[in-house]
């Protein structure tokens, strides 16, 4: 991959296996929207972005060199190399033509505190509901970064927050979990810092030690907002999924676990019924 600044936006060649519609849109994050040109506009880190694609060329749009290094590398997996994981994914039986059908699927290494409460949200819902309720929890309680595009409530603002404001915003029985998990960021009692230091395991035993966290929410915040690419979050279809294993899972799931999940659950809602 190479890296051209032109002024405001941002060039950068010959990236492979990034499909920008698989990654956006698949239920790892919740705030991208899609444009009329096909590009994607979202806020991460309270800093819009519009980025597309074509062809392996991405383009960056409304960015410095300082948010590229500092938040776009790290966030959309630039410096890993997908072409070497899916060879290797592709030594499985059930991956070997999913990955091709699906190529270009990448995990975002999102801000844990917006992961966290999005997959909090997230618990018996729909992508689309799922998705109205963290706009309006944006709009409401976020800043706006530009016209229509706002930045995620930092746990201080929504500490100040109780259930029933939650539950005007449609979050039902979860309002309860988030009041609590935002004055508990706050105060102390969960440290989010910590959590990324741990290992897999003692990492996951403090998320299900949340109020309102069980396993699947704690194994989607891990994958998506702590960086733990051996996290394999189990839903329904994934459940299914895993009839296909009787065995356990295949040593070349070894440490990208993670990535693994995200091809079979979008190969399972695709063609499982």
């Amino acid at each position: 991959m190479t890296i051209e600044f032109r002024g405001d936006d941002i060039i950068l060649n010959d990236v492979k296996c990034l499909d920008l519609d698989l990654t956006l849109d698949c239920g790892q994050a919740f705030r991208w929207i899609k444009q009329p040109d096909s590009s994607w506009s979202g806020v991460v880190k309270g800093v819009f972005l519009n980025i597309s694609k074509k062809n392996d060329t991405v383009t960056l749009k409304n960015t410095t060199k300082e948010n590229f290094e500092s938040i776009w590398l790290d966030y959309f997996d630039f410096d890993k190399d997908y072409v070497k994981i899916c060879d290797t994914l592709k030594e499985d039986k059930l991956l070997s033509s999913t990955v091709d059908e699906y190529y270009g699927i990448r995990i975002l290494n999102q801000d844990s505190w917006e992961a966290l409460c999005s997959f909090v949200i997230s618990q018996q819902n729909n992508i689309k509901r799922i998705k109205g309720i963290i706009d309006r929890l944006c709009k409401t309680y976020g800043e706006e970064v530009c016209e229509g595009y706002y930045s995620f409530p930092s746990a201080e603002t929504l500490s100040k927050l109780r259930v029933e404001d939650f539950e005007a915003l449609g979050t039902g029985y979860r309002a309860k979990y988030l009041e609590r998990l935002s004055k508990d960021v706050v105060n102390g009692t969960i440290d989010l810092n910590k959590i990324e230091t741990l290992s897999l395991d003692e990492a996951r035993k403090e998320l299900l030690n949340i109020f309102g966290v069980g396993i699947k929410v704690a194994n989607c915040a891990l994958l998506f907002g702590f960086g733990f690419y051996d996290a394999f979050p189990i839903d329904v279809w994934m459940k299914r999924v895993m009839e296909y294993y009787p065995n356990g899972l295949p040593e070349c799931f070894n440490g990208i676990g993670g990535i693994a999940q995200q091809y079979l659950f979008h190969w399972a809602r695709n063609n499982l019924k």
